[in-house]
């Protein structure tokens, strides 16, 4: 089956399949950069806000901006944040709506490696951050650190060997550490770091894990409704036989996210 384009639209079906993890993740994120109460902080792909969020909720911001392509996920930022300091604007991580040197801290969740040009992305936030600041960015460790996705496009193949060029651990080699800490040293920046960062993804039971492959968000999702009926009730009855589940039925898995960052000369 050829790739398909993502679809990123519906921000109630996004949180439901990712934004709750994202937000987790972003709080870890922060911890891991120096703290700079009163900052002016540029979100680029802000989604649903859940970067946002935790910048507000932990960081003492100034301002920030907040930065995505998606009508539809720019309208569920602003319904789940209402701050004065915050704004939301049409934008991409190739196109930021911000002047030169305007941002102490330039920050992306989950981005990188789904936009096309990840040095253009990276040279852009870069001209956005002032002088000796900071950007910085996480991505899932689709490989073998996010265990939702992985056992999902293991069953995908396992039924369809055809998909599996759609598996997010073969499509991003960019998330990794590697790859990760040379395209910020390749842009430029100084004092690159490379960490991580793992949250629990709890599910009550294996409905609530299966339901969000069916809001269509992101690659394994998408994949998930292009199917036909048959087939999707074939992978949904293989993924639950190789999903662990605890003694009351929950599935309790683990994802890791690879953080990176780096400081403008």
């Amino acid at each position: 089956m050829a790739a398909r384009p993502e679809e990123w639209a519906s921000g109630e079906d996004y949180q439901r399949y990712m934004g709750r993890w994202s937000r987790l993740a972003a709080v870890g994120f922060l911890r891991g950069l120096p703290p700079l109460p009163a900052a002016a902080w540029c979100d680029v792909g802000c989604g649903t806000g859940s970067l946002t969020q935790a910048i507000l909720a932990g960081e003492q911001p100034a301002r920030v901006l907040g930065v995505d392509p998606s009508v539809g996920y720019l309208a569920a930022a602003r319904a789940r944040v209402s701050d004065e300091r915050v704004e939301f604007e049409v934008g991409s991580a190739a196109a930021i709506p911000a002047a030169d040197r305007e941002f102490d801290r330039v920050v992306s969740a989950l981005v990188l490696n789904f936009v096309p040009d990840p040095g253009a992305a990276l040279a852009e936030m870069t001209r956005v951050a002032r002088p000796a600041g900071l950007v910085a960015a996480y991505v899932w460790d689709y490989a073998d650190g996010m265990d939702m996705i992985r056992l999902f496009w293991d069953a995908a193949v396992e039924l369809d060997p055809a998909a599996a060029p759609l598996d997010e651990g073969r499509r991003f080699p960019l998330c990794r550490p590697e790859p990760l800490r040379e395209l910020f040293a390749s842009a430029g920046l100084t004092e690159v770091r490379v960490g991580q960062v793992s949250v629990d993804t709890v599910f009550v039971d294996f409905e609530d894990f299966w339901r969000p492959f069916l809001g269509g968000q992101g690659p394994a999702p998408g994949y998930c409704t292009s199917l036909t009926e048959d087939h999707r009730a074939a992978l949904r009855e293989s993924l639950r036989a190789t999903t662990p589940r605890t003694a009351a039925g929950a599935v309790a898995l683990r994802a890791r996210a690879w953080t990176v960052r780096g400081r403008r000369p």
